[in-house]
């Protein structure tokens, strides 16, 4: 396990797929994709694209009453992902037992290149999706529950619940700024954004 993801965090993402709250999934190291690396579409379902904000942390942080402060403090790195969802179920009627069951659809993913700390203002971030150097769609940060650390302190809380939190070194895909996107072969896909370097992704 390399970390976590938090998904549903956007309107965008919710009115898509008819769920009304955020849920979240594990991220193992055999779901990553190396940076600018190839995606072997035959490998998945039916894989979408997500362009996202996350973060790697620097300390561990666990606790139903942590606060934003401490959050904040905690992030070592701020970078772009690409997130592949996918599900074993399709996504047509797809409801949140679904999605929670499927690992909160998490497939693959792709990190940028980092930026170290926590970039500030990241609600006025404005990240765009390029399919083949054309835009395929953009958003926000502000789209992601108001602030990309809120996902961030949705996640913690929850996993509080379960008695156990977040690890120094720990990833966190905070959520999709846009509804996602389906891939086909032959695609290069990128996400940028002013601040942050692109995270790019070739679809075999």
């Amino acid at each position: 396990m390399v970390g976590h993801k938090v998904g549903l965090t956007s309107v965008a993402m919710q009115e898509q797929f008819g769920i009304d709250q955020p849920d979240s999934g594990l991220l193992l190291d055999c779901m990553a994709v190396e940076r600018d690396g190839e995606l072997r579409l035959g490998d998945l379902v039916a894989p979408r694209v997500e362009g996202e904000l996350a973060f790697r942390l620097g300390s561990d942080l666990g606790g139903a009453d942590v606060s934003e402060k401490v959050i904040r403090d905690a992030v070592a790195d701020t970078f772009l992902a690409l997130e592949i969802i996918d599900s074993r179920y399709g996504f047509e009627g797809l409801t949140l037992v679904d999605s929670v069951a499927d690992n909160a659809a998490c497939g693959r993913f792709v990190l940028g290149a980092t930026v170290e700390g926590l970039v500030p203002d990241l609600g006025g971030e404005h990240l765009t999706l390029t399919v083949d150097g054309a835009v395929a769609a953009s958003g926000f940060g502000r789209a992601i529950l108001g602030d990309p650390i809120r996902s961030v302190a949705w996640l913690v809380q929850r996993l509080a619940a379960f008695d156990t939190g977040l690890r120094a070194g720990d990833v966190v895909l905070a959520g999709a700024v846009h509804a996602s996107l389906p891939l086909s072969a032959g695609q290069t896909v990128a996400v940028g954004s002013p601040r942050l370097p692109q995270a790019v992704l070739h679809v075999a």
